[in-house]
C-alpha cells in the first residue's frame, strides 16, 4: 500500500509541475491577450502558444513558419523560416526542483522506484496531451523531442532527489551496494563519492551566484542602456509588460552565458561574435533591451576573473581536506593516504566541468535566422575551462602533503569541545 501511495503522491507532483509551468505562461498570456485584442477566439491562440513557449523552456526545438506574414513583419523572404532552440530556461529550473523534491521523499519513503516510474509516466502523458492539443502550422515541434525532453528533465530531477536522499539515509539497494564495495576498499574511500559531489556543487553554484551577481550589477550600472533600448521598441505599456516577462524568463539563460564568461571561453551573439573578458565583438545583435548589459569591449585586465573558478576550486577542496584530515588521513601504520585525496580532485574537476558543460548546453541555441542560428557558450570549451581550472584550485588544497600533528591537534580540539 505504502508502494501504491507514493507512486500517487509522485504522480501528483508531475501534474503540478506541468500545470504550473503552464499556468505561468497562460495567466500573464491571457491578460495580455485581452488587454490587446479583448476576448475574440482567445483560446484558439493562446493555448499553441502557451504549448510552445513552455515546450522551449524544456529544450524542445520549435520551428517558426513565418511565411505569411513576411509582408506585414517585415521579414525577408529568405528568413520566414528558422528553428527556435534558445530556451527560458526559467521552466527547465522550476521542473528540475519540483522533481528532485518529489524524489527525495520517495527515497524517504522507502519507494523509490515506483517514484521515479510514475513521476516519469505522468510527465510524459501530460507532454503528450500538450502535443496532441496545441497543433499550429506557424511553430511546429517534433512530437518526440516534445515528449522525451521535458520528461528527461523530470526524470534527471527524480534521479538527483532519489540519490542525495538514499546516499544519506540508505536505500536497501544500489546505493547501499555501492557503500559496501566502498567499505571493502577501507573506510578512507567510503566518503570519497560524497566529497566529490560536494565539492563539484561548490564549483558550480559558486559560478552560477557569481554570474547572478555579475548579472544584478550590470543591470544596476548599465540601466540606462537598458531604457533606451526599451525606447528604441516603440512598445506601449502592454508590449513592454510582455517584453519584461520574456526577458525575465531568459535570466536562467543569461546567468549560463556568465558562468561561460568567467570560465574564460565566453560566448557568442550570433554567428562571428564573441563576448568574454579577453574581448568582445558583437556587430549588430538584436534591440532586445537585456542586451544593454552586454560591454562594449574587453580588457586584459578581465581575464582575472578567470581566478573566480580557481578559487572556488580551492574552496572545495578545502571543505574537502577538513573533512578528510578529520577523518581518515592516515591509515593504521600512520602511513599517509594520497589516492583518496587524488581521486576526490579528479573527480571535482571532472563533475565541475561536466556540470558545467551541460550549463553551457541548455543556455545555446538559435534565436533567429541566418547568424543568429548560433548564440550562447561553446559547451566543449566550458566544460574544459572550468575543469582545469577546479583541477588547479583543488589541487592546491588537496594534493599538498598533510602534516599528522596538526591533524592531531585539531581532532583533539574538535573533541574538547564536543565534551
Amino acid at each position: 500500500m505504502q508502494r501504491v501511495l507514493v507512486a500517487a503522491l509522485a504522480a501528483v507532483d508531475a501534474i503540478v509541475a506541468a500545470a504550473v509551468g503552464l499556468a505561468a505562461v497562460l495567466a500573464p498570456l491571457t491578460l495580455l491577450w485581452i488587454a490587446v485584442f479583448g476576448g475574440a477566439d482567445a483560446w484558439g491562440a493562446l493555448w499553441p502558444t502557451t504549448a510552445r513557449i513552455w515546450q522551449l523552456g524544456h529544450l524542445v526545438p520549435v520551428h517558426l513558419d513565418l511565411a505569411d506574414a513576411t509582408e506585414d513583419l517585415g521579414i525577408p523572404d529568405a528568413g520566414s523560416a528558422f528553428w527556435a532552440s534558445l530556451a527560458p530556461l526559467l521552466f527547465a529550473v522550476f521542473t528540475l526542483l519540483f522533481a528532485a523534491r518529489s524524489g527525495r521523499r520517495a527515497a524517504s519513503s522507502g519507494a523509490s522506484l515506483p517514484g521515479f516510474v510514475a513521476g516519469v509516466a505522468t510527465t510524459a502523458i501530460a507532454s503528450s496531451l500538450v502535443v496532441a492539443t496545441s497543433d499550429n502550422p506557424i511553430a511546429t515541434v517534433a512530437p518526440w523531442q516534445a515528449i522525451l525532453l521535458p520528461s528527461a528533465i523530470y526524470a534527471a530531477g527524480l534521479v538527483g532527489g532519489i540519490t542525495w536522499a538514499a546516499w544519506s539515509e540508505g536505500d536497501g539497494g544500489v546505493i547501499d551496494r555501492i557503500h559496501d564495495v566502498l567499505d571493502d576498499w577501507g573506510p578512507a574511500w567510503r566518503e570519497v563519492p560524497a566529497l566529490i559531489v560536494t565539492g563539484a556543487t561548490v564549483v558550480v553554484v559558486g559560478l552560477v551566484g557569481a554570474s547572478a551577481l555579475l548579472f544584478a550589477a550590470l543591470v544596476a550600472l548599465r540601466g540606462g542602456d537598458i531604457i533606451a533600448l526599451f525606447e528604441r521598441a516603440n512598445v506601449d505599456a502592454v508590449g513592454a509588460t510582455a517584453l519584461t516577462l520574456a526577458q525575465l524568463a531568459y535570466v536562467p539563460t543569461m546567468l549560463g552565458w556568465g558562468v561561460a564568461w568567467f570560465a574564460g571561453p565566453g560566448f557568442a551573439l550570433g554567428m562571428g561574435t564573441a563576448v568574454s573578458p579577453s574581448g568582445t565583438s558583437l556587430g549588430v545583435i538584436p534591440g532586445v533591451p537585456i542586451f544593454g548589459v552586454l560591454p562594449e569591449s574587453g580588457s586584459g585586465w578581465l581575464l582575472l576573473v578567470v581566478l573566480v573558478p580557481v578559487a572556488l576550486g580551492a574552496l572545495a577542496g578545502w571543505i574537502a581536506r577538513r573533512r578528510y584530515a578529520y577523518d581518515w588521513a592516515f591509515d593504521g601504520d600512520g602511513e599517509e593516504l594520497f589516492a583518496p585525496r587524488a581521486a576526490i580532485t579528479a573527480g571535482i574537476a571532472v563533475c565541475a566541468g561536466a556540470a558545467a558543460s551541460v550549463i553551457a548546453v541548455a543556455s545555446a541555441g538559435a534565436m533567429g535566422p541566418g547568424r543568429l542560428a548560433d548564440v550562447g557558450p561553446d559547451p566543449g570549451a566550458v566544460a574544459l575551462t572550468v575543469g582545469l581550472e577546479a583541477l588547479v584550485g583543488a589541487g592546491i588544497l588537496l594534493l599538498a602533503p598533510l602534516r599528522r600533528p596538526a591533524i592531531e591537534t585539531a581532532e583533539s580540539e574538535t573533541a574538547g569541545t564536543r565534551a
